[in-house]
């Protein structure tokens, strides 16, 4: 039976703030949401409810206070029993970042419904790993984005190596990462890092009524979207048009489509159930 979306967790809150709308929320502002292999196991798990749930049509990704959406591992020496078992246990590194990090990332591209990132303040390292693998990303005007891995001798290996130059390009990202630079909304918008830049005091409220725009629309068509989309990113025109012909049979004969043609003829707003 899956657990429901709001079950207690140690380091995240998760919340359905509006019907439709699962909202999750890393909550270590005092360490700035630096994520600990807690964390990432409990955002695995949750994003696993979200998307078991065809109740939930979008997820928002945000953290807790206003000085960080999350500021990558936590390397403060916090947890020196699992620091430990990392360090003696063979191939440990691996297994850490296999069942941490790159498991949340992984959860977060694998979806087939929509995510959203809110940002505020800081999304730097395996921060911006985990920003740059939702969907959209919606940052405050005061919000700084970078890879400072590198400041430390470490990697950008939360998935920041395949996503970060899908997202800004091979130069650009690896300019970011060698020099370890972390750049303003408008200019992490500019290079393709942000979707949107909104003021500060009005991000929650902008998120909240995209997040309801999109949870209104036909569920299938944004799952079918989303997946043709992902996917023809790695293929040829062809195959994307072969993906698409499958897709349409999917989508056409549903329910879905007869609401949306019948809403257009009535002059009315559809009314969607994802069947």
């Amino acid at each position: 039976m899956t657990p429901p979306f709001e079950t207690a967790y140690e380091t995240i809150v998760c919340d359905v703030p509006r019907p439709g709308i699962a909202w999750i929320t890393l909550n270590r502002p005092s360490a700035m949401n630096a994520y600990t292999f807690c964390m990432c196991q409990e955002l695995t798990a949750a994003i696993a409810t979200y998307r078991e749930d065809d109740a939930l049509k979008v997820l928002v990704l945000t953290g807790a206070g206003k000085r960080a959406f999350c500021t990558g591992g936590d390397i403060s020496g916090s947890d020196p029993e699992h620091r430990e078992q990392v360090a003696t246990q063979p191939m440990g590194h691996g297994r850490e970042m296999r069942e941490g990090m790159q498991a949340v990332v992984l959860a977060l591209r694998r979806l087939d419904k929509p995510s959203v990132a809110m940002i505020r303040g800081y999304a730097v390292a395996g921060g911006l790993a985990l920003a740059t693998g939702c969907d959209l990303r919606l940052a405050g005007a005061s919000a700084k984005l970078g890879d400072t891995s590198g400041k430390a001798g470490l990697l950008p290996d939360e998935g920041g190596a395949w996503l970060f130059p899908r997202a800004m390009g091979l130069d650009r990202a690896l300019k970011m990462t060698w020099l370890h630079e972390i750049y303003d909304a408008a200019t992490a918008a500019s290079l393709g890092l942000v979707t949107e830049v909104v003021a500060d005091e009005a991000l929650e409220a902008r998120t909240l009524a995209l997040c309801q725009d999109l949870a209104s629309r036909a569920p299938l068509a944004l799952r079918l979207v989303k997946m043709m989309m992902t996917g023809a990113a790695g293929s040829s025109l062809e195959s994307s048009m072969n993906d698409a012909q499958m897709a349409v049979m999917i989508a056409n004969p549903s329910a879905d489509v007869r609401e949306g043609l019948t809403a257009f003829r009535e002059k009315r707003s559809p009314r969607f159930t994802g069947r």
